[in-house]
């Protein structure tokens, strides 16, 4: 709840002619609430383009691109052949690694350590709520 009444207050104040603020959502909010005044016109040529991007990719996804019938001969989009490794975890979880590299061993055994403390933590904190 204070993160969301935080986020007013900036707004707030860069409404009120205050410093901008650097985070994202308080720009986006901001270019709503201008969007939202009296006598605010969107420009007609971005309007259109916007327009024309969004017909553009509707026809994409309704029209793929055919399949060819010899893809997969040397032309490098043949399938990536994935790796697959199963770690344990300390108290009796499982980790399951895939890459389309090879995955060593160092690697697993260092992702695996990683995991074990992300879950050492959260469990300290669980105990701590």
């Amino acid at each position: 709840m204070s993160r969301r009444a935080d986020q007013s207050e900036r707004l707030e104040r860069a409404l009120d002619g205050g410093p901008i603020p650097h985070d994202e959502e308080t720009r986006r909010m901001l270019a709503a609430a201008g969007a939202l005044r009296p006598g605010h016109r969107r420009d007609p040529a971005r309007v259109r383009a916007a327009k024309e991007a969004m017909l553009r990719e509707f026809a994409r996804v309704q029209n793929p691109q055919e399949v060819r019938e010899d893809s997969g001969t040397g032309d490098g989009l043949d399938e990536p052949e994935i790796h697959r490794e199963e770690v344990e975890l300390p108290g009796g979880g499982h980790l399951v690694l895939t890459d389309i590299e090879a995955i060593t061993t160092e690697r697993a055994e260092a992702t695996a350590a990683r995991i074990a403390r992300i879950l050492k933590t959260s469990e300290e904190r669980d105990r701590q709520s």
